[in-house]
């Protein structure tokens, strides 16, 4: 049965957030805010909870889901933290900010068809934190059908994905519509892959030798 929480009231709140780490626990799927639109999450390290969520939105493997994480120190035990990653990290996390790295080959993670690489954000908005620090890295895509505009409230959410999902956690409409900067760091020159909420000129302020895709 779909629960949906409001977390304008503090009780409503942490009873979602109980739900919602169980639901992960449990191999389902939860709608969160972040602070750039909604997500849907499941738990990363559960091949047959990512494939629920890439099926809730009509998504396959070719698009695989990226990583959100609670702090800039669990970067450490997913993936190859690069001199280039941490000077990123250190300037725009929590934020607007997703890096592309290699995942640890001790890590078992199937997100999907991802070349061994995967894409980590630390998101900037207090509920998603409250629930990543209970229930460990999540495998994080926006809360829209594959084709549709991603939502920036909890009721556009709900109205695409539905029953698909076991709670949802209202934190009133996001700040932005517009998504992470993606930037890729995997290779010895930083690359931009997607330009989002932070431009090109601010990241090469971190990191001059940016490059464009």
């Amino acid at each position: 049965m779909t629960r949906r929480f409001d977390c304008s009231d503090a009780s409503e709140r942490a009873a979602g957030l109980r739900e919602a780490v169980a639901a992960v626990r449990r191999g389902e799927l939860v709608v969160l805010p972040t602070d750039t639109v909604y997500g849907v999450g499941a738990d990363a390290f559960s091949a047959e909870a990512v494939a629920r969520l890439l099926a809730a939105k009509g998504r396959g493997r070719n698009m695989p889901s990226p990583v959100l994480v609670g702090s800039p120190e669990a970067l450490d035990g997913l993936v190859e933290v690069t001199e280039r990653a941490r000077e990123l990290v250190a300037a725009f996390w929590p934020g607007g900010l997703t890096v592309v790295a290699r995942h640890l080959a001790s890590v078992e993670l199937d997100l999907g068809e991802t070349g061994g690489t995967v894409a980590v954000r630390m998101p900037a908005h207090p509920v998603a934190i409250e629930l990543l620090d209970a229930t460990g890295p999540l495998a994080v895509s926006s809360a829209n059908l594959t084709g549709h505009d991603s939502p920036q409230d909890c009721d556009a959410a709900q109205g695409m994905l539905g029953d698909s999902v076991a709670v949802y956690l209202d934190g009133g409409p996001t700040a932005a519509a517009v998504p992470s900067s993606i930037v890729d760091v995997t290779g010895e020159v930083p690359v931009l892959l997607r330009a989002g909420a932070i431009t090109a000129d601010r990241l090469r302020e971190v990191v001059p030798d940016l490059r464009e895709s």
